[in-house]
């Protein structure tokens, strides 16, 4: 089986993960106080659901093998500091 890897991309509120068509290889949580997580296939908070919200625990790595066709935005509620490797 083939290692892949991704681009880190770091957010700490609601922002875009990625602007274009990719994927999704997981998200690592470095910290977080009741932490929640919600994916979109967007560039806004908005239309098709990646994957709905979730609750984040520190340091916990969420393995999210998805792909997007318009962009990969992030809404974060409470506070939450977590890394998104993209493809």
């Amino acid at each position: 089986m083939m290692n892949r890897t991704g681009a880190p991309v770091n957010l700490s509120a609601s922002g875009v993960v990625c602007n274009a068509q990719g994927n999704i290889l997981g998200v690592f949580c470095a910290s977080s106080s009741s932490g929640t997580l919600k994916l979109w296939n967007n560039t806004a908070g908005s239309g098709a659901i990646i994957v709905n919200t979730f609750s984040l625990t520190a340091a916990t790595f969420y393995r999210i093998p998805a792909s997007f066709a318009i962009g990969c935005y992030a809404t974060i509620g409470g506070t939450a500091d977590v890394t998104f490797f993209v493809g």
